[in-house]
Order: C-alpha cells, then structure tokens, then sequence
C-alpha cells in the first residue's frame, strides 16, 4: 500500500517539472486575465502537494481484517482461560507423602474408629479414612458425593495418601499419622497428583497431564490410585537409600585408586549388607510392588487405572533401576569381604609362624643349655668301715685288702646335686 501512494506523489512530482518547463502549458486551469504580465513569477508547486508518511497506510479492508483477527485472538484467549479456570476448579488435589518406616494401623484405626472405612479385600497393609466436609455452611441436606468428603488412606509401611484436602489443612492429617508411626523421617516426602470427575464421559477412565480423568470416582478408585501413589513415594525413598550406599562404595573405590588399598572394618560393612538387603526385602514384601489387587481383579476398569498409574509412575522401570544399583552393592559387598578375609587369613599365619619360631627357639635353648651345664663327680662305693672280723670273713674280705678304686662317671648339674645330697 505505501508503495503505491509513492509511485503516484512521483508522478505528480514529474508532470509539475514538466508544467514549468514548457511555458505553453498554464499550470492555472482558469484563463489568464490581459492585465496580468506575460511572463510571471515561477510558482512552488511543491508546496501544494499534502504531507506524507514513509510508513505503509493500512488499505480499510486489510484493517478491518487485522481487526476481525485481534477480535478473534482475544476472544479465544477469554475462552482457554475460562477452560483452564474451569478445569482447575473441577479437579480433586491428591497429595502423597512418606512419612515413616512404619505405622500401627491397629491403634491407629481405634483412634479412628469412627471414620474407618469398611475393608473389600483381604488385604490388611492398610486403612482408609473418610472425614465429612459438609458443602453447606449455613446447614441444611443435600445428596452427597465423594468429592464432598476428604479422605485418607494410610500404608503399614508408612505412607498416607490425602484427597480433597487443602494445603493448610495437610499438617492436620500428618500428625494423626505421626502418633502412630515409628522411624519417622527428618524431612517426608511429598508428590502431588490430581483426579477429575466426568460423569458423561464415554470411557471409564481418560489420561491427561498430571491427573486422570474418571466417569465415577468411588472409595474403590481411591484405595487403587492411593495404592500407586503410595507405592511410588516409597519407592523414592528406598532409591534415595540405595543411592546413599552407591555413593558410599564409590567414595570407597575411588579412595582404592588412589592409594591401593581402604579403611574398613567389619562391623561396618556388615551395616551396608544389612541395610541393602532390609531395602530390598521391604520393596518386596512391605510395599507390595508385584502384588496384585483384589479389587483389580475383581472389576476390569479398576484394572484399566491401576495399569495406567503404574505405567505414569513408571514404577516397573524405577524398581529396575534400583535392582540395578543394589547389584552394583552386592558386588562390592563381595569384594570387600574377600579382601578382608584374605587380611585376616594373612593374620593367622602370621600368628602360627610367630609361635613356631618361638618353639624354635625355646628347644635350641634347652639343646644349648644340656650340653654346656656337664659336670665330673666322683662316686665311691659303699665302703663298710666296721673292723669285725666275722663280717669280713662271711664277706671273704680281708681287712687288709686295699679299697676298690673310685669310678669316675659324669653327670649333669641336677643329678649331681642329688648323688651329692644322698
């Protein structure tokens, strides 16, 4: 548009040149009156031409197109937001935490008895609360749902699953489940998640970011999505664990490439064995990772959510990851007892070869000893002093016979003494 509108000021710009060049031409379109002079002034045309803009003159019916578009921009705009306002309002929040190691559902559930919903499975790992949110403030009855309730369903190993709570009323609920559970952890654990109810939707169930979409929500979808979500959050932590050991050994190994050899006992590798093999024993049998539900089985739509939460956590791959890691601790472990049972092997033969050469040296002291204390002695018979002569003769001695010569025999210290001392 603004290049034509500059084509047309160039073409009047040229015929006003050729106007005052060619004095047969009038520039005035009115006849010239006989008084005036023949040759006049010459005139500015230029100052006869509007003002102009460089910038492109929008044409009317691109404007009212650009405005039909911003009309339209904004009126969708309006529309998303209103959605999305709407959307948010629809939704359930559920809140996840880990709380502790462990919980006495048994005293737990005396505390609540009164809000205790009644069990329709066997399994007995956990107990789900309802607590009554009246939607009438100033009274009244109405028909409620499960969205006017807050519920709680809470794990023997330690997790508990909020729906429909509010944030300020969150640490209400934790501490009920605090007074019952026991290796309560410095910092819990928290993960949030959200459920909407549609009651004209086609399927039983519809997937979306962050949340799921359910044709009816009752107390049967609620302990199979807090069973998900429970195990999920547990999972996290027993991760954090298994990564706390992973680094430990690597800290290990790396101090064993630079010096060659490492600083360990075996009580406290002992530790690291008990607590990989605690951490896996509880993923299996205290959370339940591959059992399956009775009430999965029992109804295929509740089967439908389960699968679909467990492939949204991605909860069959993260426990692969942390078998991973937990083999990669075992072998290790292995490692390091080896090496310390080869150190303590080293230790004993050291002690037998001390001992022997003691041995040794006390029997070459005794060999020494025997031969050098040798001593001579003197030993003379028995000679009967006694001038009887009928002794003498019934011995067929004379007393005039000289004594027997003196024997000369040698014997150590010891026997020595004692012929000396008899």
């Amino acid at each position: 548009m603004g290049r034509w509108r500059a084509s047309l000021i160039i073409s009047r710009v040229i015929s006003a040149t050729k106007s005052i060049n060619n004095p047969n031409i009038s520039p005035n379109p009115f006849p010239r009156s006989p008084i005036s002079p023949l040759i006049s002034e010459p005139r500015n045309y230029f100052l006869n031409f509007r003002s102009f803009s460089a910038l492109p003159a929008p044409s009317p019916h691109y404007a009212e197109d650009l405005d039909f578009k911003i009309h339209d921009f904004n009126q969708r705009h309006v529309v998303e937001e209103e959605s999305l306002e709407n959307e948010e309002a629809g939704k359930i929040p559920v809140k996840a935490f880990f709380i502790c190691t462990s919980v006495d559902l048994k005293s737990m559930q005396a505390e609540n008895s009164g809000y205790v919903i009644p069990p329709t499975s066997r399994s007995s790992n956990y107990i789900a609360l309802r607590f009554c949110d009246s939607p009438l403030q100033n009274g009244g009855t109405v028909e409620r749902s499960v969205s006017c309730y807050r519920y709680m369903v809470v794990f023997q190993y330690g997790s508990a699953v909020l729906f429909n709570v509010e944030d300020h009323e969150v640490d209400f609920f934790v501490q009920a489940v605090r007074r019952h559970g026991s290796g309560l952890l410095p910092e819990m654990r928290k993960d949030d998640y959200a459920i909407k109810e549609k009651p004209l939707l086609v399927e039983d169930m519809q997937g979306g970011p962050d949340y799921i979409v359910l044709k009816n929500l009752d107390t049967d979808s609620i302990r199979i999505i807090s069973s998900v979500l429970g195990q999920s959050i547990a999972l996290d932590y027993f991760v954090s664990q298994v990564d706390g050991m992973v680094e430990e050994f690597a800290e290990i190994n790396r101090g064993m490439e630079k010096t060659g050899t490492f600083t360990m006992d075996r009580k406290k590798l002992f530790q690291l064995v008990g607590k990989a093999n605690s951490n896996l024993a509880d993923v299996i049998i205290k959370v339940g990772l591959f059992e399956r539900s009775e009430i999965a089985w029992r109804d295929a739509k509740y089967a439908q959510i389960l699968d679909y939460l467990r492939e949204e956590y991605e909860v069959t791959q993260r426990f692969g990851n942390l078998d991973f890691k937990l083999k990669f601790v075992e072998h290790n472990i292995h490692f390091l007892q080896e090496v310390l049972q080869n150190r303590k092997s080293d230790l004993l033969e050291w002690c037998i070869i001390v001992l022997l050469s003691i041995e040794n040296v006390i029997s070459v002291y005794e060999i020494v000893r025997g031969s050098i204390g040798h001593q001579v002695v003197l030993f003379f018979p028995q000679i009967n002093l006694t001038n009887d002569p009928a002794s003498l003769r019934r011995r067929g001695d004379s007393c005039t016979d000289p004594p027997p010569p003196a024997l000369l025999v040698t014997k150590s210290d010891d026997e020595a003494a004692d012929l000396c001392w008899a």
